[in-house]
């Protein structure tokens, strides 16, 4: 026998159980609980304590079904075990959380392949919104497609060319350059760059590097971030009235930690090896490091290092490693504000908002 007893589950209440309740008709009380349309101050009170009374526990997928709305962003991050990814996730998520918003996360693993799969999977989802960290920044016609719908589209850390849409990255010219200056005036004239630098369409490496040291325009927007933080790597030096040696130029060729690892061995082991060294990200730092603890080389003893991308054991080596931190969580929480003014309605222009990057300092630079 069920008893009415204090703390018992009390029966599952409808909306039209809290529409007899409050005195009202359901589609009022539909409008007050799903939050659309209008109703008078008077009846609101009167059907959510009636809600409250009842127990009344909204039905999301029912409230989708009227508004068209399901409340929920979608993510397609390029790699969620990359730390990069996790903090971004992080801030867009304290952001969902706060405005009653769920998030569904899918994974690229950098693979245009996988990131159209992930946004057929969110558009069957019904998302209210997307945010992309797009693997392809030129072949992206999902993308453009999810624009012609009208679906709310934010990307992180990179552009897709043609696409007019809000863009949330780390200013990687900038804080590259910045680095790559501080190296130069502690004194180091050779300094090698390693990078993942897959091939961003514009001729390939040698191209690249003719145009950036000659000072020809380049569309920045659309590179890879390798690519402009080689680019930031090229103007330091250029600021500087110095020539940039190829042979210090290290193209790993895949974003892993091996590819990195591989070419390093040949750049220490040349017969006028570098004193410094600058990695773009924190995947080709551990690469970097590997070999360099494989070599027996000594920091800054034996080479100065500046690594881009600040990660837990970047503090933990000793000494510290001086590292490029990017503004990980607040541009998560960026992307995720911008989104949810779209879904809001807002009509502003296609906005970028490039985030300044921090230099911290701690150790692993000698002075020459």
């Amino acid at each position: 026998m069920r008893g009415n007893f204090p703390g018992a589950p009390k029966s599952k209440a409808t909306i039209a159980d809290v529409a007899r309740t409050a005195g009202v008709s359901t589609a009022t009380a539909g409008r007050v609980l799903g939050g659309y349309g209008y109703t008078s101050e008077k009846k609101k009170e009167q059907v959510l304590k009636a809600a409250q009374d009842l127990g009344y526990r909204p039905n999301s997928l029912a409230r989708s079904l009227i508004t068209g709305k399901t409340r929920t962003l979608g993510v397609v991050a390029g790699d969620i075990q990359n730390p990069f990814y996790a903090s971004v996730l992080r801030g867009i998520s304290n952001v969902a959380e706060a405005n009653g918003f769920g998030l569904l996360i899918t994974n690229s693993d950098e693979t245009q392949l996988k990131e159209v799969h992930s946004v057929e999977l969110l558009a069957q989802k019904q998302v209210d919104g997307l945010i992309v960290t797009p693997s392809d920044t030129r072949k992206a016609r999902h993308l453009h497609n999810l624009r012609t719908m009208g679906v709310p589209l934010v990307l992180i850390d990179r552009a897709v060319a043609g696409l007019m849409v809000d863009r949330v990255a780390t200013d990687n010219i900038a804080a590259a350059e910045h680095a790559v200056r501080q190296l130069i005036a502690a004194g180091h004239r050779r300094i090698a760059i390693v990078a993942e630098l897959v091939d961003e369409g514009s001729g390939g490496l040698d191209t690249f590097l003719a145009r950036a040291v000659a000072g020809d325009p380049i569309e920045t927007d659309t590179l890879y971030p390798s690519w402009q933080r080689l680019l930031g790597y090229i103007r330091a030096h250029r600021i500087a009235g110095l020539p940039v040696d190829p042979r210090l130029t290290l193209q790993a060729g895949s974003y892993s930690a091996l590819a990195a690892q591989a070419v390093v061995p040949h750049l220490m082991l040349a017969s006028d090896p570098p004193t410094a060294l600058f990695t773009t990200d924190g995947t080709m730092s551990e690469g970097a490091m590997r070999a360099l603890t494989e070599l027996k080389l000594s920091i800054p003893r034996d080479l100065s290092l500046i690594c881009f991308d600040d990660l837990d054991w970047m503090s933990f080596h000793r000494p510290g490693i001086t590292t490029v931190a990017q503004p990980r969580l607040a541009m998560g929480e960026a992307a995720a504000r911008m989104l949810l003014e779209r879904i809001r309605g807002e009509d502003y222009p296609p906005r970028t908002v490039l985030m300044p990057a921090e230099l911290i300092e701690r150790g692993s630079v000698a002075r020459l």
